[in-house]
């Protein structure tokens, strides 16, 4: 059993593993994860229920912190608090690297070892000096959507980025557009992350290009709304639609024949995988010899029985 203490004021997660389950000899380690998702993207939820797990499984404290707003100053602020705290290590996503940098950096010049996971690419881990990196490389998981999206007859799209603030989420975009032989151009939309903001933006959009035959979400956060807005406008079935990430509205629209297939980055694995790397480290000194890419991973209609069955949970 685990036990998860939520202060909203901090966004703080803690994990607490049970005794029987603490290696012996090795019950005080404790890592802290911190994220740049604001309180209300759901779709981190698999990525605590990953620590939850993994702390569970290999005896060790973690926590969860996160800007509530998702802003990422606070966020830098939060690491900085976390490296005060002296955890034995910091698993961070790098959405900002010029403003992530110092706070990360500074954690390894103090002796914290740092693993990056979900955003920011392999090569930027290895400049903060982290010890890897755990996640899904956004431009060539867009450039595949953008090959697959391709061979099923799109030739126009829109990207609906709700996450402009974060300069890797928006490779996903330009790698859909390389893979797709097209220009970028205007075809991102920053649709800001209210839900009605996003369908109106979107209905807006479709409206005023008619040669859109294809439209890329890149999360729940904005993949839920623009399912709502081709319900509205009767194109619900009739416009090809790929999105990244999984939730409850996906699988169903997936279901549904209204989107057509789902990249699966696989979130659990970005946070379970970190927890267990850094407890052998510390352990027995043991470390993976190259990153890890946890996706990308094409989930259709025909593969949904055991996605739908965990999908919000650990999928």
């Amino acid at each position: 059993m685990r036990t998860i203490f939520k202060a909203a004021a901090l966004g703080t997660t803690l994990v607490a593993a049970p005794l029987s389950a603490l290696a012996e000899g090795h019950g005080d380690l404790s890592y802290v994860l911190v994220s740049h998702a604001p309180d209300s993207d759901t779709w981190w939820n698999t990525i605590k229920n990953g620590i939850a797990l993994a702390g569970e499984q290999v005896g060790v404290e973690v926590e969860y912190r996160n800007p509530p707003t998702g802003d990422i100053a606070d966020m830098a602020r939060i690491i900085e608090q976390a490296v005060a705290s002296g955890p034995d290590g910091i698993i961070t996503t790098l959405a900002d690297f010029d403003v992530l940098k110092g706070p990360i950096t500074n954690a390894v010049d103090q002796g914290i070892d740092v693993i990056i996971m979900n955003t920011g690419t392999p090569e930027q881990a290895r400049e903060v000096g982290a010890l890897m990196y755990v996640g899904q490389p956004e431009y060539d998981a867009g450039f595949a959507a953008g090959l697959r999206a391709k061979e099923e007859g799109v030739t126009n799209f829109l990207c609906v980025n709700h996450a402009i603030q974060q300069p890797t989420v928006g490779e996903r975009c330009r790698g859909y557009a390389d893979g797709l032989g097209v220009e970028l151009g205007d075809a991102m939309m920053d649709s800001g992350t209210d839900p009605a903001e996003i369908k109106n933006k979107v209905l807006a959009y479709l409206s005023a290009n008619p040669d859109v035959d294809g439209i890329l979400t890149l999360g729940p956060v904005s993949a839920d709304p623009t399912i709502a807005a081709l319900q509205e406008n009767g194109m619900a079935g009739d416009i090809h639609f790929g999105t990244f990430d999984l939730g409850e509205e996906i699988v169903k629209a997936i279901k549904d024949d209204v989107i057509n297939w789902g990249i699966d980055q696989q979130p659990f694995l970005q946070a379970y995988m970190p927890v267990v790397i850094l407890a052998n480290w510390d352990r027995y000194g043991v470390l993976p010899g190259n990153n890890i890419n946890s996706g990308p991973g094409f989930v259709t209609k025909e593969g949904l029985a055991k996605v739908e069955e965990f999908a919000g949970e650990f999928r």
